[in-house]
This record gives C-alpha cells, structure tokens and sequence, in this order.
C-alpha cells in the first residue's frame, strides 16, 4: 500500500517517468530468467509487473476525472 501512496501524489509527469524505469528494471529482469542467471530477489520480477499495473490504473484514473 506505501508504493500506491506515494505512486498518487505524483504528476503525470513524473508517473510516466517512473513508468519507463519501471519497464527498463522489467526488461532486465525477464533477460536474467531467460538465460537462468541467479536473481538477487527471484520476487522482483512479479513485484515490478506490479507496480506497472498500478501506475497504469492511475493514469487512466486521471484521465477519467479530467
């Protein structure tokens, strides 16, 4: 719940940015399952998806009161 707090006090400026962090940090962590390498958090993976969908549920949610 502490990552959706913060996640709404931010601009749509600062969700997208977070956004493409977000997918940059996903996209490493699909390469290092894909070759088998160790993972230092195997729950990261799921975690970020996560956290996708949840700034994506925002913004549509602002877009809807706009």
């Amino acid at each position: 719940m502490k990552v959706t707090k913060e996640l709404r006090n931010l601009s749509a400026e600062e969700l997208q940015n977070r956004l493409q962090e977000f997918k940059k940090e996903l996209l490493k962590l699909n390469v290092q399952a894909s070759t088998g390498a160790q993972t230092s958090n195997p729950g990261k993976l799921k975690q970020t998806k996560k956290n996708i969908a949840r700034i994506l549920t925002l913004r549509k949610e602002k877009e809807a009161k706009a």
